[in-house]
């Protein structure tokens, strides 16, 4: 039977056309419409992923807007999906579609931002390798060289996504070496691709630097700062500290104050000025003379950003159902049912379903029961798909400035494919309770803060004050 001929293949294509219909011709963001003017103007930094500007001005030529890049990620993403239900089949091919269509996953999906471009190319090199990996098959060169172009676009395309997409490629090595060296390969390679990204972005893809690479340094020096009053800390005299104390320019929740509110900006002028490597170099003095203070405002924002022990109705979660307000012709969906569909979305988000943390227990859990199963292209998938989840989500520790639930979209969805593809044999007792136990404890304790905590404010300038 032709592939094209199988139920799996032909209900992903139809939920494809379905969702190009819904959502059409896709909803720009904010960030969408900052990077929408780039490729108008021809002129790139990069603050929002130059491959995404470069990579929409190469496909303009088939239409206006944001379409082009609408229709790349969401062709990429269901025909990733296509192949995995193809190669997987049954009942679990079923529930692979239906986690697929997910109303807040989808509904982000429909947004043109890097975060959906990153799934869509993972998506399509997750699918890809599963479907020739899991028939123990190796893959043609065709196959080999669009799954490559994948996990670049992917790496590029977000500044952290290397966490997720470097065990991924390990599994284009068709007979892997032992567990221990993998691993190390990995460790290795991630630091390295870091640093190869900027003379990327800046060389060869001709993106200005706009500073972007000293917010993660300035977010961390600024919350060090106003946890200890030390002046030390990155040379602030005290009164620039009362300074960001008082304007509350240090919050777990995003780094915005401190670029985008005047007194927090000017505050912290002179640090933007810095070398990066200057910057990073007064952050590590900084940790290491207070290494409490740097560990809880990291865990603060970690905290924040898993959506642990936070409020009822936490921003920055659910996907926008309209485009930003622009004069750059980025139009709106033209179906109704696309703002029906956000609002499921929104309600969505304030389940337990999107808090991170339950998928990161989840994740380990699987790595657990995984590592007890007997070597087969199935095991091998589906802990790639764990580990690409557990590096990106324990990247947020040390790298992330914003809480934002579309960077974890990935990380979860990983985590769901990897149960659906290992598949684990029935545990017993002793090997459910733990992971049982953690998931339990995370659902009450975060439970019960959303019922205690006071909610937070719904405008943007009330959550920048």
């Amino acid at each position: 039977m032709s592939i094209f001929r199988s139920p799996p293949i032909l209900a992903a294509l139809a939920l494809l056309l379905a969702s190009l219909l819904i959502f059409w011709p896709g909803i720009a963001s904010f960030d969408t419409a900052v990077q929408y003017q780039q490729v108008l103007s021809a002129s790139y930094d990069d603050w929002h992923p130059p491959i995404m500007a470069r990579l929409w001005t190469a496909l303009s030529f088939t239409g206006p807007g944001t379409s082009p890049l609408f229709i790349a990620q969401m062709a990429a993403y269901w025909f990733g999906l296509a192949l995995l239900a193809h190669a997987i089949g049954g009942r679990r091919a079923v529930a692979l579609l239906a986690i697929g269509a997910t109303p807040f996953l989808l509904g982000w999906l429909a947004i043109v931002i890097k975060d959906s471009q990153m799934i869509g190319a993972l998506s399509l090199a997750t699918g890809l390798i599963a479907h020739y990996r899991l028939r123990d098959r190796p893959m043609p060169i065709p196959a080999l060289a669009i799954a490559i172009l994948c996990l670049t676009y992917a790496t590029l395309v977000r500044a952290n996504a290397v966490f997720s997409t470097v065990p991924l490629a390990m599994l284009l090595i068709p007979r892997p070496t032992g567990t221990i060296a993998r691993f190390l390969t990995m460790i290795a390679a991630i630091p390295a691709i870091l640093l190869l990204s900027q003379p990327i972005n800046h060389g060869l893809l001709g993106a200005r630097d706009s500073g972007v690479t000293r917010t993660q340094p300035l977010y961390d020096l600024a919350g060090i700062a106003v946890r200890t009053g030390d002046p030390s800390v990155g040379g602030l005299p005290p009164s620039a500290i009362q300074t960001l104390i008082q304007h509350h320019c240090v919050k777990p929740l995003f780094w915005d104050p401190i670029g985008n509110s005047p007194a927090c900006e000017a505050t912290t002028k002179a640090w933007q000025k810095r070398p990066v490597s200057q910057l990073y170099a007064d952050l590590a003095k900084a940790a290491l003379r207070h290494p409490f203070a740097y560990l809880a405002h990291r865990f603060a924002h970690l905290n924040s950003t898993e959506r642990w022990l936070v409020p009822l109705h936490w921003p920055l979660a659910g996907p926008p159902a309209m485009a930003e307000p622009n004069n750059l012709g980025l139009a709106n969906p033209a179906c109704c049912a696309a703002i029906r569909w956000q609002g499921i979305a929104a309600r969505l988000v304030e389940t337990p379903l999107a808090w991170p943390i339950l998928w990161v227990a989840a994740a380990l859990w699987g790595l657990w029961l995984a590592t007890s199963e007997t070597d087969s292209p199935q095991r091998r998938l589906a802990l790639a798909l764990f580990l690409s989840a557990l590096f990106q989500e324990a990247s947020f520790a040390a790298i992330s400035i914003s809480s934002d639930l579309r960077y974890h979209l990935w990380a979860m969805f990983a985590t769901a494919l990897g149960w659906l593809i290992l598949r684990p044999r029935r545990p017993w007792l002793r090997r459910t309770m733990p992971g049982a136990l953690a998931i339990a404890a995370l659902l009450i304790t975060g439970t019960i803060a959303r019922i205690a905590l006071p909610p937070p404010p719904t405008r943007y300038a009330d959550l920048m004050n």
